[in-house]
C-alpha cells in the first residue's frame, strides 16, 4: 500500500471513536448561525483532546486514555438502508470526494529502482485515504456491534430563552422518546440510560452575562456540576474586528459536508414523510443539512447511479465519444460556500473555550459514564461466570432471552443467522467489549471479544461472529507491548463470512481495509496485496479501483520490488477507475503503469496503454497528450490487426483534427508516415533528358542509379585528372570533387553548390508501418531562404545577407497560396498513396530564382485514410471517415559521421555535420548537354568504329575549356587538325565508307613492291595524359549553340563486356566563380567479340650487305606475321581479309613482302591461319637527324587495291595510344628491380655489358595489321574494318596482339619478407650471341676441272657486322671441325687456305669484309660454316667471350667441269 499521512494506530483509533449526540433548540441554532455554522459543526475541529484522560477499569486499575477523539453529529431519524450496502447519495459522496482529491502538480515523486526500470510516481495517495475517511465514517449502524452507536447526547438550549430550564426538560423528552419510544431506528443509542449533558450556550454580543450566570447556577443545582456546562460564544462583532485575522479551523471539515449537503439537496427527500418536527422547530431541512456525512442518506435505486457507464460506443471510433466533464464538483454549489467566512463572530478566546468544553464534557462526563457502564456490565459477566452453561442457558430462556428462530426473521439474508434481542448476555458482551475498545483498553477488550466469539459461534450467529473476530484481532494488534501476535486469520474468517456468508460487502471492505493497513505496518506487502484483490468485485468499480491501486503498490514497495505486477493491477486499477467515471485516475494509473511496459517489448500491452491514455487525454480536454499518446501507437512497430490498426489511425486523426481545429500558428507534427532522413539523397541540376530519335543523352548522374564507392573514387579520380591538366598540371587546394547527388554515404561536411535557374530534387523516404494503406496529397517541401549577393569581389566571398530569412510555412498551411514562388519555386505532389507496409519514394523540386543560402526543413502533407467498407457502415460514419484529413508536417533531421579524430571524439559520441539539405545557391553558370549519334554496343576487338558526339550548351552563359577524361583512353579520338583527314562530317554517309584515309592502288604495282613511308611525330596526336581536349570551333560555345564532332572507337582488344567512362570537363567564359568547373559523365557498355589473334617474330636476315641496296646497308631484318581468325561466328562474321600490314617505328621499317603467295588479298574463314613474310629495314640515316629524334616512321604495305594512310587518324592515333598504355605498363613492372639493378651498377662493371649487349637484341618495331571483315546481317552484308598491334621488342621472341597472355606470364608473386641483395646480373650466352652479325659470300655452285687441277680454290667473303654501339674485339677460327649431326650429312673434306686465326677489332656500327679461301678435293655440297668467331666487348675480361651465333648453314656445290 501507499504510503499514509497517519500510522496505522491513529487510523484505526480515528476509525472507531465514541459517538455524541446532539439536540438544539431553535434559539442555540441561532446563536451558532451567526458563524455559519451549527453547533455539531461549531465543535468539530476541537474534538480531538490535547490532554490525556484517564479510567478504571473493573480491577480498579487507572488506564490512560491518550489522543482521543469523539465525534458529534445532529440528531438524524431518517431510516437509512441495511447495513450491507451504501445508499446512493452516499457512492456519489465517495466518488466525488475521490474526483477532488487529484495529485498536486508540483507533488514530489518517488524514484524506485526495480531491476531495469526506474519507476517515478507518486508515493502517497490522498484521495484513497480520503475515501477511506468518508467510507469508514459513514458506515450505516449496524445491531451486531455497538461502534457507532450514541453514547450521549448534548442538549443545547440559549441563555436568551425565557425559561432555559424547560427547554431543557423539552430536549430530554424529546431524546427520551427518540430513543426509547420505538418509533424510530435511527438513530441508534449504545446504552438504555444515554448520557444526558446539558449546554447552555451564551450569545457574548448579546445576552445579559450576569442571567446567564445564574441560569447555569440553577442547572448545576438540578443536574450537578458534571452534568452541565456554559458556554459563551460570539465575544466578536463582525464590525469590529473587520481588520483582525482569525483562524478558520472549521474549511477542511466543511468541504465534504457541502459537496454532500449539494448531493442531498439533488435528491428527492421522501425522509420528510417519516422525520418527526421536534419541538424546538429544527426544520427536516434543517436537520439534514446540518447532520454529518456520516449519517446522511436517501433512499434511492441503485439503477439511477449517475456513474453507470453509457452504452459502449464502437471501440474503433471517437468521433461518438462524448466530452463528459470530470471536474470535481466545488463546494461552493452548496447554501453554505466553502469561501464563506466561518466563526466570524468567534475570537481565539472563544476558540480556547470551546476547547475546554469538548475537554470538561469528555472528562467529567463522557470517560465517568463509560467506566461506570463497564463496571456494570462486567459485574454481570463476573456473575455469569459463576454459572454453569446449561443453567444459564435455561435462565436466559425463562426471562425472555431466548433467541429467534432465523425463520422468522425478515433480514435472513443480512444477518444469516440468529438475531439477538437488546438485553441478550453475548450482546452484553459485546457492548462491554466494544466500550473498552473506544476508550483504549483494549485487553480487556480482546478478552471480551475472544469470548463473545466462542458463545456467537457456538449459537452459528455468523454476523455477530464476523463481528467479534474482526475487533478481537483489531484489539489484539493495538494492545501495548504486543502480547500475542496479530492473528491474520481471525481477519481472513470474518472478510470470507462477511463477504460470502452475510452478503455486506459494506463490512468487508471496512475489515479489509484495517487488516491491509496493519500487514502493511508488519511488512506483509504481499499478504496486503492477496486481500485487496480478493476485496475487488463487480457490485463497486471504485472501491475495486481503489483496492487495486493498494495492491499494486504493495508490489512495489517489497523488499524485491516486483515491477511488472504493479504495472499490471495498476491497469486494472485504470480500467476500473475508468468505469466508474473516475477519468482523471484512470489515466494516472494508465501512465504510471506506461513506465514498465515501454521499450519492454509488450507491443500490444503499449498499444492498450498508448490508446487507452489517448482516449481519457482527450476525454479531459488534454488533446496534446491524447495526440502524443496515438502517435505512440502508430510509429511503432505495431502487431495488431489491420482493422485494429486502421481504427487506431483513425481515432488518432479524429483527435489531432480536433486539436488543430482551432487554427494553428504553425504545422505541427505527424507521425506517419515514417521518414528515413539518412536515407534522404538530394540532386543537383535537370534530370537526364531521355533520348531523341538516334540521340543517346549522356547518362551523367541520376537518381535511378545506386551510389558504389568505387565508382565515386573512380569519377573522382577522372576529374583530379582533368583539373590538373586543365590547370598546368597542379591540382588546385581547394579542388572539391563534383558531387551531383548526395546521400549517406557521400562527403556532406561542405555546403553544398546549386545553380540558380536549376532545380534542387530532394528524395525523401517513406515507410507505412500500418497494416493499412495512407494517403498522403499537398505533398512540398519546407524551406528556409536568406538572399545573398555572391557578385562581389573576390575579398567578400561569402557574401553578405541582403534580407531575413525566409520560409515558405504559411504556403504550406494553406497550399493554394503561391507567394514565395518568385524566390523559389516549390513542387507540391497532389496525390502519394502509399500502400499496407510499404517503403516508397517521393522526389520533391525546389527550383531556386534568387542566389542565397537555402534551407531544406521538412516536408509538408495532408494525411488521410483510404474509406473502406469495413468502417463505412452508414452514410454519416462514411462522410465522417472521407473528411479525416488532417494536415501537417515532418522535419528531415540528419545526423551527420560519428567523429573519429581527436581523443575526445573517440572516447565521447560526437557527430559531425551532415549539409546535403543546406545548399549554398550561386550565380549561373554553363550547362552543356551532349549527345551521342551511331555509337555502338558491341564491337569487335580492334574493330573501328565512326560515331558522332554533339555539345549543346543549353545555358545563358558562355562556355569554353571542353575537355574529355576516360578510364580507356585508348578507346576513342577525336582526331585533331593536323591528323585528321577530310571526311564528311554528315551521319548519313553510306554504310560501308571507310573510317580510313584510303589512296587508291597504282594499277601496275607488284605484290612486292617497297612499302610507302611517311614520318609523323607523336606529339601530333595528343597529350599522353589521356586527357583529350575536344576541338570545338573557337573553343567557345555560346549560349543556346550546338556542335557536332566525328568520334572514332575501336573495339577493346579483351573480349567481353567493357565498361567504358567518360568525363567531360568545361568551365565557365566568366572566372572568378564559387564553381571553378562543370562536369559531365557518361558511361556506355561495350561487348567486345574475338576478331583476329596476331604473332609477330623477328629474325637476323642473312642476305650479305654488299648485294643489298644502298638504304639497306645498316642491315635487315625478317618478320615473320602469323594471323589467325579465332572469331567464333558470333556476330555474323563470314571472313576477314588482311587489306594492309603497316610498321611504325623510330629506327626500323616494313621494306617489302617477300610473301610467296600469290594472291594479294589474304582472306581467313573461322579457325584459318595465315603467315605473312616481311622484310624490315633499318631508317634511312637522314631521317634519323636530331630533329626527328621522337618522330616514327610509317610504312604501309596494302595487301589489296588501296592503301590506307596509317599515319592520320584514326589508324595513327589508336596506334599511339595503344603504345602509351603498353609502354607505361612495361614502365611500372619492372619499376622495383631497376632500383636494385642501378645500386649495383657502379661497383661491376657487368651491368654495363647487360645493357649493352640487350640493345643489340632490341627491336623497336610495332606491326600494324589493318583488316575487314565482312558480316552478314538482316539479309544484308556489311564491312567491318579494324586494326591490331603488335610490338616487336627483341630479336628472336614472339610477340602477340593478346595482351592478356604477356600479362598473365608476368604476373609476380607476392614478396612478404626482404630478400637479399640481387647477385650481379650477367648477360646471358645467348644475349652475348648477337653482338656480331656473319655473312658468308660465296658462289652456289662452282664448276671445277678436277681432272686437269686436283685442288678446287673457291673464293668466299666473310662480311662481318658490329650490332652493338661499342667497339668489340673478334677472333676468327678456321680450325674447327663440326662434329654435329647436320654437318656429318654432307662432306666435310674441305680445308680452309691461308691463315687460321683472325684477331680484329670492330668499331661500333662497322661492318668488316673479309677474304678466305676454301680449298676442295672432291665434288660434292658442302657446308661453309664450319669457322668460328668469338666475340666480347673491348676491354672485358675474357669471361665475357662467347661464340657467336652463325647464320643458317652455308652450303655449296661443287661440280666437276
Amino acid at each position: 500500500m501507499a504510503q499514509c499521512v497517519q500510522s496505522v494506530q491513529e487510523f484505526i483509533q480515528d476509525s472507531f471513536v465514541p459517538m455524541v449526540a446532539v439536540l438544539c433548540s431553535e434559539d442555540a441554532e441561532k446563536v451558532t448561525r451567526k458563524n455559519n455554522l451549527n453547533f455539531a459543526e461549531l465543535l468539530r475541529p476541537f474534538c480531538r483532546l490535547t490532554s490525556e484522560g484517564h479510567i478504571r477499569d473493573p480491577n480498579n486499575q487507572v488506564q490512560p486514555v491518550k489522543n482521543l477523539r469523539i465525534s458529534v453529529n445532529n440528531v438524524v431519524t431518517r431510516p437509512t438502508p441495511g447495513s450491507g450496502a451504501l445508499s446512493p447519495a452516499q457512492r456519489r459522496l465517495l466518488s466525488e470526494v475521490v474526483s477532488s482529491c487529484q495529485p498536486s502538480e508540483g507533488g514530489v515523486a518517488n524514484v524506485i529502482t526495480a531491476g531495469d526500470y526506474d519507476l517515478n510516481f507518486t508515493a502517497t495517495t490522498p484521495w484513497f485515504e480520503t475515501y477511506r475517511e468518508n467510507f469508514l465514517q459513514s458506515m450505516p449502524a449496524s445491531d451486531h456491534e455497538f461502534l457507532n452507536h450514541y453514547l450521549a447526547c448534548l442538549l443545547v438550549v440559549s441563555s436568551s430563552e425565557a425559561v432555559p430550564v424547560e427547554q431543557f426538560l423539552k430536549l430530554s423528552q424529546e431524546q427520551h422518546r427518540i430513543q426509547h419510544s420505538g418509533d424510530y431506528t435511527n438513530p441508534k443509542w449504545f446504552i438504555p440510560n444515554t448520557l444526558k449533558y446539558y449546554v447552555l450556550l451564551h450569545d457574548m454580543s448579546e445576552g445579559d452575562e450576569q442571567r446567564a450566570d445564574a441560569v447555569y447556577e440553577d442547572m448545576k443545582q438540578r443536574y450537578s456540576a458534571q452534568g452541565c456546562y456554559l458556554l459563551k460564544v460570539n465575544s466578536r462583532t463582525v464590525t469590529a474586528g473587520a481588520d483582525e485575522q482569525i483562524p478558520d479551523p472549521w474549511s477542511q471539515y466543511l468541504h465534504k459536508n457541502n459537496i454532500h449537503s449539494q448531493d442531498l439537496y439533488e435528491e428527492p427527500a421522501p425522509a420528510a414523510a417519516n422525520s418527526v418536527t421536534v419541538e424546538n422547530n429544527v426544520s427536516t431541512a434543517e436537520v439534514d443539512w446540518h447532520d454529518s456525512e456520516e449519517k446522511d442518506g436517501v433512499a434511492n435505486s441503485l439503477d439511477n447511479h449517475p456513474l453507470q457507464l453509457d452504452t459502449p460506443s464502437d471501440p474503433g471510433s471517437l468521433d461518438t465519444l462524448r466530452v463528459m466533464t470530470s471536474e470535481p464538483k466545488k463546494g461552493t454549489g452548496g447554501p453554505v460556500g466553502a469561501a464563506m467566512n466561518h466563526g466570524a463572530c468567534l475570537t481565539l478566546n472563544d476558540h480556547d473555550r470551546i476547547r475546554q468544553f469538548i475537554q470538561e464534557f469528555t472528562f467529567r462526563g463522557l470517560l465517568p459514564h463509560i467506566e461506570k457502564n463497564i463496571r456494570q456490565l462486567n459485574d454481570q459477566l463476573v456473575s455469569r461466570k459463576g454459572l454453569s452453561r446449561s443453567l444459564f442457558s435455561a435462565t436466559k430462556k425463562w426471562f425472555g432471552g431466548g433467541k429467534v428462530p432465523e425463520k422468522s426473521i425478515s433480514e435472513l439474508k443480512s444477518t444469516s443467522g440468529l438475531l439477538y434481542p437488546p438485553e441478550a448476555p453475548e450482546l452484553q458482551i459485546r457492548k462491554m467489549a466494544d466500550l473498552c475498545f473506544l476508550v483504549q483498553h483494549y485487553e480487556l477488550a480482546y478478552s471480551c471479544y475472544h469470548t463473545a466469539k466462542k458463545d456467537f459461534l457456538s449459537d452459528q450467529a455468523m454476523l455477530y461472529a464476523a463481528g467479534a473476530l474482526e475487533m478481537a484481532a483489531v484489539s489484539a494488534f493495538l494492545q501495548a507491548g504486543a502480547p500475542r501476535p496479530y492473528p491474520a486469520h481471525y481477519m481472513d474468517t470474518a472478510i470470507q463470512t462477511y463477504r460470502d456468508v452475510c452478503k455486506n460487502m459494506v463490512l468487508a471492505e471496512r475489515c479489509a481495509l484495517v487488516s491491509a493497513e496493519v500487514l502493511k505496518s508488519q511488512g506483509k506487502y504481499s499478504d496486503a496485496a492477496t486481500l485487496l484483490i480478493k476485496m475487488t468485485s463487480e457490485d463497486s468499480d471504485l472501491r475495486s479501483a481503489l483496492l487495486l491501486e493498494q495492491a499494486a503498490h504493495c508490489f512495489i514497495n517489497m523488499r524485491n520490488p516486483m515491477a511488472r505486477k504493479f504495472a499490471f493491477h495498476m491497469i486494472l486499477a485504470g480500467h476500473r477507475f475508468s468505469k466508474a467515471g473516475q477519468k482523471r485516475h484512470a489515466l494516472r494509473c494508465y501512465c504510471q503503469a506506461m513506465q514498465v511496459y515501454k521499450g519492454k517489448g509488450w507491443s500490444l500491452a503499449e498499444d492498450h496503454i498508448n490508446f487507452t491514455i489517448g482516449r481519457q487525454s482527450f476525454t479531459l480536454r488534454q488533446p496534446e497528450n491524447a495526440v502524443s499518446a496515438f502517435r505512440q501507437i502508430l510509429t511503432n512497430d505495431s502487431q495488431q490487426t489491420a482493422t485494429q490498426q486502421g481504427a487506431f489511425l483513425r481515432e488518432y486523426l479524429y483527435v489531432y483534427k480536433s486539436v488543430t481545429g482551432g487554427g494553428e500558428v504553425g504545422l505541427p507534427l505527424l507521425p506517419l508516415p515514417c521518414i528515413h532522413s539518412s536515407a534522404t539523397r538530394v540532386y543537383f541540376g535537370h534530370e537526364r533528358r531521355l533520348a531523341e530519335g538516334e540521340k543517346q543523352a549522356a547518362t551523367h548522374v541520376s537518381l535511378d542509379q545506386e551510389y558504389d564507392q568505387d565508382l565515386a573514387a573512380m569519377w573522382c579520380h577522372l576529374e583530379e585528372q582533368v583539373v590538373a591538366t586543365a590547370n598546368r598540371g597542379v591540382v588546385p587546394a581547394t579542388f572539391q570533387p563534383t558531387q551531383c547527388c548526395l546521400n549517406s554515404q557521400t562527403d556532406n561536411l561542405r555546403f553544398p553548390l546549386a545553380v540558380v535557374e536549376e532545380p534542387i530534387i530532394v528524395e525523401v523516404t517513406f515507410q507505412n508501418p500500418l497494416k493499412v494503406p495512407l494517403v498522403l496529397s499537398e505533398l512540398s517541401l519546407l524551406w528556409s531562404f536568406t538572399a545573398k549577393d555572391f557578385s562581389q569581389l573576390q575579398d567578400e566571398p561569402a557574401g553578405e545577407p541582403t534580407g531575413e530569412p525566409l520560409t515558405n510555412d504559411k504556403e504550406a498551411l494553406a497550399p493554394g497560396m503561391k507567394q514565395t514562388d518568385d524566390v523559389i519555386a516549390t513542387e507540391v505532389i497532389p496525390e502519394f498513396h502509399m500502400s499496407p507496409e510499404e517503403t516508397k519514394v517521393a522526389r520533391l523540386k525546389l527550383l531556386p530564382h534568387l542566389t542565397g543560402q537555402l534551407n531544406i526543413l521538412g516536408v509538408a502533407y495532408n494525411l488521410a485514410t483510404l474509406p473502406s467498407g469495413e468502417t463505412a457502415h452508414c452514410t454519416e460514419g462514411q462522410q465522417t471517415a472521407e473528411s479525416l484529413v488532417v494536415r501537417g508536417r515532418q522535419d528531415l533531421e540528419i545526423r551527420g559521421p560519428r567523429l573519429n579524430h581527436t581523443k575526445e571524439d573517440k572516447t565521447l559520441i560526437r557527430h559531425g555535420p551532415d549539409r546535403r539539405l543546406e545548399p549554398t545557391i550561386t550565380p549561373a553558370m554553363p550547362l552543356m548537354e551532349v549527345f551521342f549519334l551511331q555509337f555502338p554496343t558491341a564491337l569487335l576487338c580492334g574493330e573501328i568504329r565512326k560515331a558522332y558526339v554533339e555539345f549543346c550548351n543549353v545555358s545563358c552563359v558562355d562556355l569554353c575549356g571542353l575537355r574529355v577524361a576516360s578510364t580507356h583512353p585508348n578507346f576513342f579520338t577525336f582526331g585533331g587538325a593536323a591528323t585528321t583527314p577530310l571526311t564528311p562530317l554528315s551521319p548519313t554517309t553510306a554504310e560501308n565508307c571507310s573510317a580510313y584515309k584510303t589512296v587508291a592502288t597504282p594499277p601496275g604495282a607488284q605484290p612486292n613492291s617497297p612499302a610507302d613511308v611517311m614520318l609523323v611525330s607523336a606529339a601530333d596526336f595528343g597529350q599522353a595524359s589521356g586527357v583529350v581536349e575536344i576541338p570545338v570551333e573557337g573553343g567557345t560555345l555560346r549560349p543556346g549553340e550546338s556542335t557536332q564532332l566525328p568520334l572514332w572507337l575501336r573495339g577493346p582488344d579483351q573480349e567481353g563486356v567493357h565498361e567504358i567512362n567518360f568525363l567531360f570537363y568545361y568551365e565557365s567564359a566568366q572566372k572568378g566563380g564559387k564553381i571553378s568547373h562543370r562536369v559531365l559523365r557518361h558511361t556506355v557498355f561495350i561487348c567486345a567479340s574475338r576478331s583476329l589473334s596476331v604473332r609477330a617474330t623477328a629474325c637476323r636476315s642473312n642476305i650479305p650487305p654488299v648485294e643489298s641496296k644502298v638504304e639497306e646497308t645498316n642491315g635487315s631484318m625478317l618478320v615473320f606475321i602469323d594471323v589467325e581468325n579465332i572469331n567464333m561466328s558470333e556476330a555474323g562474321v563470314r571472313e576477314f581479309h588482311i587489306v594492309q600490314v603497316s610498321s611504325s617505328s623510330r629506327s626500323w621499317r616494313l621494306h617489302k613482302c617477300i610473301n610467296p603467295a600469290k594472291d594479294k588479298d589474304c582472306k581467313l574463314t573461322s579457325r584459318e591461319r595465315a603467315k605473312l613474310c616481311f622484310r624490315a629495314t633499318q631508317c634511312k640515316p637522314h631521317q634519323a637527324t636530331s630533329d626527328a629524334v621522337d618522330k616514327y616512321t610509317f610504312a604501309d604495305l596494302n595487301l589489296g587495291n588501296e592503301r590506307i594512310i596509317s599515319s592520320t587518324t584514326p589508324c595513327g592515333d589508336f596506334f599511339f595510344r595503344c603504345c602509351q598504355t603498353s609502354e607505361s605498363r612495361r614502365e611500372d613492372k619492372p619499376a622495383a628491380g631497376a632500383f636494385s639493378h642501378s645500386r649495383s651498377q657502379g661497383a661491376l662493371p657487368a651491368g654495363g655489358i647487360t645493357s649493352l649487349v640487350k640493345k643489340c637484341n632490341e627491336l623497336d618495331l610495332n606491326i600494324i595489321v589493318l583488316w575487314k571483315a565482312y558480316v552478314v546481317e538482316d539479309n544484308k552484308q556489311l564491312i567491318l574494318e579494324g586494326q591490331l598491334h603488335v610490338a616487336l621488342q627483341t630479336i628472336g621472341k614472339e610477340a602477340c596482339s593478346l595482351s592478356q597472355k604477356e600479362e598473365a606470364q608476368e604476373m609476380v608473386l607476392l614478396k612478404f619478407k626482404s630478400e637479399l641483395p640481387p647477385p650481379v646480373i650477367q648477360p646471358s650466352v645467348e644475349q652475348l650471341s648477337h653482338l656480331i652479325k656473319t655473312n658468308l659470300h660465296y658462289p652456289e655452285t662452282y664448276s671445277h676441272p678436277f681432272v686437269q687441277e686436283s685442288l678446287c680454290v673457291v673464293p668466299v667473303t666473310l662480311t662481318l657486322s658490329n650490332s652493338s654501339l661499342a667497339q668489340v674485339d673478334v677472333i676468327i677460327d678456321l680450325r674447327h671441325k663440326s662434329t654435329s649431326p647436320e654437318s656429318l650429312e654432307v662432306h666435310s673434306s674441305f680445308t680452309w687456305l691461308g691463315q687460321t686465326q683472325y684477331k680484329l677489332q670492330l668499331k661500333a656500327q662497322e661492318v668488316m669484309c673479309l677474304a678466305l679461301r676454301a680449298c676442295f678435293l672432291h665434288t660434292g655440297v658442302y657446308n661453309l660454316s664450319t669457322l668460328r668467331v668469338f666475340a666480347k666487348p673491348a676491354d672485358q675480361g675474357t669471361m665475357c667471350e662467347t661464340s657467336q651465333q652463325l647464320a643458317s648453314p652455308a652450303l655449296i656445290i661443287i661440280n666437276s667441269a
